[in-house]
């Protein structure tokens, strides 16, 4: 039952781990697929894993993602690594973090297939294997989307099949690749209505089952999907309007209250209205999820836990938040036990999302002043997901994990949320001709996030700047959305883009380790070699051992032959 053998092998079925917990899995054994999806928890132990697999290590969302995030100007990487060709267009396909993406979706894709191809054979599927089976078809469609910008265009696809097209068993033949992008987005949209269809509403789940994927998770997917086709096909941007409307009407999707809700330690205030889908990440001695906060955290951390310090925000993007004003402290309401040191009366998302020079923060209950270079320096650090760190005794207390090798911490990390999807409204409206429209989504954003609101017609510039400032560091790919909107027909947008992408970040050198100390901006010193960006480097080149592999059957585009 091989049946993608582009570098990967099927595992589902033949090691298959279980869990009693679905956000701590643990390996518990192997079965066969002869006896397999005869209960309940034979269907739960075949999905689980692909959740693990996905939102767990390295790989991914731990920390591979990001390093591309490095070719856009809002972070740099604080230290030295072996791939700079992919902070500089020098794309090669062969870069480790390329290359383990790309086995990864394609192995959790080959998993969804088994699970959809078993249970699709079942008669009268109780309520957990329907949800199962809503499961496989959601997982499937979110692997290939993530493999489907990132490697095709409207003058070729990425290769992909459904397993149970097939009348009988699989030849073990390479997926077919598919002749343009839109028909992988086609079929994405398939696979997103059949979850939707199959899946529970998020409300039904119980509390040690939240973060399995469910509707309205669904329809967010296809918002996503839409405004990634409108690329290449205007009309998808209807779509995305009709989803995200959905949302709001049929799911009761919005804002969260506050802001740092959002990126919240406490899972009780993360599951808000504006969650849709995550890394359920739940720290402890046994770890559990992304280990990005730590990845993130300043190296060494002073003495006091195993940051690795590997990604940094850059001078750049500073700037971009300062165009709202810079964040202001109520003092008056000082408290040890808030995180934040005092009510912020303005731009909540500036102070979240990055630290600068003489920032007050608490880590391990201790009152802090931020300061300090390790590596490569930058002058700032990134904030957004560091709360777990405030308690004096966070590691007893499971907020962090004991093993600083695997920096995991207590934090459902947003893959995608409603903040993103009123900002593909947006950005609909306004490649509509619905400008004020535009305008109402992203003063929620601004209201919500204590900057004052726009007192005039949006335009793209603002859209550009709201997308930057409130997604900031997180998985929506900003490297992306500069990629596309350099192809946009919007004259703004392919300008933004066009600078953005071919600027070196910037980033502060101080001259001491002290908050008042004088620093200079300069260009980030790893990237001189960064190439002028054209529409070539919108995609990456196929891994060279896939293509090898494949011994014809998977094309590269003309640019990377």
């Amino acid at each position: 039952m091989n049946k993608y053998i582009i570098g990967v092998a099927l595992v589902a079925g033949l090691s298959l781990s279980s869990c009693s917990d679905f956000l701590d899995v643990q390996p518990e054994g192997s079965t066969t697929t002869t006896t397999y999806f005869t209960s309940d928890q034979q269907a739960m132990d075949a999905i689980d894993p692909v959740y693990y697999d996905l939102t767990n290590g390295d790989d991914m969302f731990g920390r591979d993602f990001m390093y591309e995030q490095a070719a856009a100007c809002d972070i740099v990487w604080g230290r030295s690594r072996s791939f700079n060709t992919l902070a500089t267009f020098q794309y090669t396909g062969d870069e480790d973090p390329l290359r383990n993406i790309f086995s990864l979706m394609y192995k959790e894709m080959t998993n969804c297939n088994f699970i959809i191809k078993n249970l699709g054979r079942k008669a009268n599927l109780t309520a957990i294997e329907t949800r199962t089976l809503g499961e496989a078809y959601f997982l499937r469609a979110f692997c290939h989307f993530y493999i489907a910008y990132r490697y095709g265009t409207d003058k070729l696809g990425v290769p992909f099949v459904r397993w149970e097209d097939y009348a009988g068993e699989y030849d073990n033949s390479i997926p077919p690749q598919r002749a343009t992008v839109m028909e992988n987005y086609d079929l994405i949209i398939q696979d997103l209505k059949t979850a939707e269809n199959l899946l529970p509403r998020f409300e039904e789940y119980g509390m040690d089952e939240q973060g399995r994927a469910h509707k309205a998770a669904a329809v967010a997917y296809m918002a996503k999907t839409y405004a990634y086709w409108a690329t290449w096909e205007a009309s998808k941007w209807n779509d995305v309007i009709t989803c995200v409307n959905k949302l709001e009407t049929e799911y009761g999707r919005g804002l969260a209250e506050e802001y740092n809700d959002v990126f919240s330690c406490e899972f009780e205030d993360f599951w808000n209205k504006e969650y849709l889908f995550s890394i359920p990440s739940t720290g402890g001695a046994n770890g559990g999820g992304t280990e990005l906060p730590g990845v993130m955290l300043f190296n060494k951390c002073w003495g006091l836990y195993n940051g690795w310090g590997y990604f940094k925000p850059t001078e750049g993007l500073y700037q971009e938040f300062l165009k709202d004003g810079n964040y202001v402290i109520d003092w008056n309401t000082f408290d040890s036990d808030n995180y934040y040191i005092g009510d912020v009366t303005h731009n909540t998302r500036l102070r979240r999302s990055m630290l600068s020079y003489g920032d007050p923060w608490f880590i391990f209950g201790n009152y802090w002043g931020y300061s300090g270079e390790s590596d490569i320096p930058a002058g700032f650090m990134v904030y957004k997901y560091m709360e777990a760190f405030k308690y004096s005794d966070a590691i007893a207390r499971g907020y962090v994990n004991s093993n600083g090798n695997y920096p995991t911490v207590r934090i459902n990390m947003p893959l995608i949320r409603m903040a993103e999807m009123y900002l593909f409204r947006a950005e609909a409206y306004l490649m509509t001709n619905q400008a004020p429209k535009a305008t109402e989504d992203i003063n929620l954003l601004r209201i919500r996030g204590k900057v004052a609101p726009l007192t005039r017609t949006a335009t793209t510039a603002d859209l550009y700047h709201e997308r930057r400032v409130e997604l900031a560091f997180e998985f929506s790919d900003h490297l992306f959305d500069l990629k596309r909107w350099h192809r946009s027909s919007d004259a703004t947008l392919k300008s933004l883009a066009g600078a953005e992408l071919s600027s070196q970040p910037t980033v502060r050198i101080y001259e001491r380790n002290a908050f008042d100390s004088p620093y200079t901006v300069q260009p980030y010193a790893d990237y001189q070699n960064k190439l002028q960006y054209n529409d070539d480097f919108m995609t990456y080149p196929y891994p060279s051992q896939q293509v090898t592999k494949a011994n014809g059957a998977l094309k590269q585009l003309p640019c990377w032959q």
